[in-house]
């Protein structure tokens, strides 16, 4: 049973990984046409960035290295951690404060 949910784990983190990369290319090529710079160094940017890196690593573990099982489940975890404070707890950064992607 925990190797049914390892294995989905691994596909929903896969999955939800090449839409996490097409939306920063996408955002990045509207941001150039928008505002004339691909990135803005804006904290919402910057922690989906982040969060992108954290399932990048996640993702190479398992295929290099093998990770699974507990290790793996912490690092999808903390993944799923930066998510929520990409989306929800930037905003209450005070360098957030008057940024682009501040929706308070």
């Amino acid at each position: 049973l925990w190797k049914d949910y390892d294995e989905f784990s691994y596909r929903a983190i896969l999955f939800g990984y090449v839409f996490l990369t097409f939306g920063l290319v996408v955002g990045a090529i509207w941001a150039k046409v928008a505002w004339g710079n691909f990135w803005s160094w804006d904290p919402k940017e910057n922690w989906a960035l982040i969060t992108w890196f954290i399932y990048l690593i996640y993702l190479h573990l398992r295929y290099v290295k093998g990770w699974k099982g507990r290790r793996a489940a912490l690092l999808s975890i903390l993944g799923f951690i930066m998510i929520i404070v990409t989306y929800i707890g930037v905003n209450y950064l005070p360098s957030a404060q008057g940024a682009l992607h501040a929706y308070q």
